[in-house]
């Protein structure tokens, strides 16, 4: 059967496509480039949504740090809207392929998620692959916001056991890693919301009927995974909370909520993670988007897709 691709997504694409040559795809492992490319993308999708912070002006932001593995200190950036009551709270992380993204370019992302739903988040300023960290460091430095959120619980009004991780992309897949580290560590962890998650090292073969609307390509994980695990990477020296897909057992994790387009090369492992907490009876609600892309949602914001994606997140986000 063939795929067909959104019509408004389409259009977008084809928009993009007229607007110049594109550059050539950014050769494997080439990770540098794949930085300034991500960057570069995260800023034109940034300019999609109101601007931060006049945009959204009922949203505070305060930034702090946070002390991670091996006394690596990140930045933490806490939103909250001025009305916010006590009580729950997200970590997000996000996006960028384990070599790219920063807490400023999701700052228009995170205030809206607080301004559509009043929950407070704190967005993480992660260590990125290859340079600044590699193996299991971003996962780490993720979960040492949770920590830190959650000793600061009494200070900022939230109830540690209403606290949920998000992320997307990249992001989402450290989402899952800080569940099973939550699960391992005895921190409790009220849910876990993976946008097109990033959660298996090894899907790396190209589906040729995927092939033509890739977002992001098998070349681009090649590029990710390898920046990310170094000399692990292929073997079975990877370590399951930095590839989720891996991890032994999915029994006592949080409750989660999957999401992913069917055009995504991220698809059959968001599937198959989803249906493996819903085989060990951990609730999990799993939306597969008919003609998205990988961050379609971000492409275009105003679709009926991103449209819907969004109120199924503020809903989940909201009932914490």
């Amino acid at each position: 059967m063939a795929f067909t691709l959104d019509p408004e997504l389409a259009a977008v694409l084809q928009a993009l496509a007229e607007q110049g040559d594109p550059a050539p795809p950014p050769e494997r492992d080439d990770w540098r480039t794949l930085r300034a490319r991500g960057v570069a993308s995260m800023r034109w999708m940034a300019s999609l949504l109101p601007a931060y912070p006049s945009g959204y002006p009922l949203v505070k932001a305060s930034s702090h740090k946070v002390r991670s593995e091996g006394g690596a200190e990140i930045l933490v950036r806490w939103y909250e809207r001025a009305d916010s009551a006590p009580g729950s709270a997200v970590v997000y992380a996000h996006g960028g392929g384990m070599v790219a993204g920063s807490v400023d370019l999701y700052d228009a992302v995170v205030a809206g998620y607080v301004q559509a739903t009043g929950v407070p988040f704190l967005s993480v300023d992660y260590r990125l692959a290859p340079d600044a960290t590699t193996g299991t460091g971003p996962v780490e430095d993720v979960f040492a916001a949770l920590s830190w959120l959650g000793g600061q619980a009494a200070a900022l009004k939230v109830d540690p056991r209403r606290i949920a991780v998000m992320g997307d992309s990249a992001g989402g897949g450290l989402a899952a890693g800080v569940a099973i580290l939550a699960r391992d560590r005895g921190v409790p962890l009220a849910h876990q919301a993976l946008l097109h998650p990033m959660l298996d090292d090894r899907n790396l073969t190209p589906d040729p009927r995927l092939t033509p609307y890739v977002a992001w390509t098998w070349d681009d994980n090649w590029t990710g995974w390898h920046a990310l695990l170094g000399t692990a990477f292929g073997t079975d020296d990877v370590p399951e909370v930095a590839a989720p897909a891996r991890v032994a057992t999915v029994e006592g994790l949080a409750p989660a909520y999957v999401e992913v387009g069917e055009l995504d090369i991220f698809r059959a492992e968001a599937v198959g993670y989803a249906q493996r907490l819903a085989d060990a009876d951990i609730p999990a609600e799993l939306h597969v988007h008919s003609g998205a892309i990988h961050e379609y949602d971000r492409l275009a914001p105003a679709s009926r897709l991103g449209r819907r994606a969004m109120e199924d997140r503020k809903r989940v986000i909201s009932s914490l």
